[in-house]
């Protein structure tokens, strides 16, 4: 679950930052909450692609669709 969480705050400060770009400012949601301390945020971002790493090896196993009934 925590990965899960971990996945979709990336997804959803890419997407603001692609946004953000169209409309001219800057919308990382990451360094807003928390500022200018870019060694958390460095470990934030670090965090947020293991997660997706560990999304994508386990996808099949958790998966109702592709695995083999395993409950997500």
């Amino acid at each position: 679950m925590v990965a899960w969480i971990l996945v979709m705050v990336g997804a959803l400060n890419w997407g603001l930052l692609g946004v953000g770009d169209f409309l001219g400012g800057d919308w990382n949601v990451v360094a807003m909450l928390l500022g200018n301390w870019p060694p958390v945020e460095s470990l934030v971002y670090v965090l947020v692609g293991a997660a997706a790493v560990y999304e994508l090896v386990s996808h099949k196993g958790n998966c109702r669709n592709c695995g083999s009934g395993g409950s997500m």
